[in-house]
């Protein structure tokens, strides 16, 4: 994600005001309280990890990392991007990985 749109998410955020809140961050809470969590499988390639979604409704996500913190991250923000959610509510999303296998498994706090 380039510096400018970081940046520019938290401007619009700012000057939205504090009790507003994007309809893709509901559209994102009213997903996982519907459809529940959504489980990724990880295999090694090429010295990265890449994940691959096995249950969300709306297609695959599909990300990677150079390691299980990264992807983690990067799995976070892939999750955002599905819903068109501004990188500056991630926050607010509470998306968090439960599992610690070799499958993750994503859902709100």
């Amino acid at each position: 994600m380039s510096l400018l749109k970081v940046i520019k998410d938290h401007v619009v955020k700012r000057f939205s005001g504090r009790g507003y809140e994007p309809q893709e961050l509901a559209d994102l809470h009213e997903y996982f309280r519907i459809h529940g969590p959504i489980t990724f499988h990880y295999q090694k390639k090429e010295g990265s990890i890449v994940a691959v979604s096995q249950n969300f409704q709306f297609g695959s996500i599909v990300t990677s990392g150079k390691d299980e913190r990264e992807l983690d991250k990067n799995i976070k923000d892939a999750i955002l991007t599905s819903f068109d959610v501004p990188s500056a509510y991630a926050r607010e999303a509470k998306i968090r990985k439960q599992a610690k296998e070799t499958e993750g498994v994503y859902a709100l706090a």
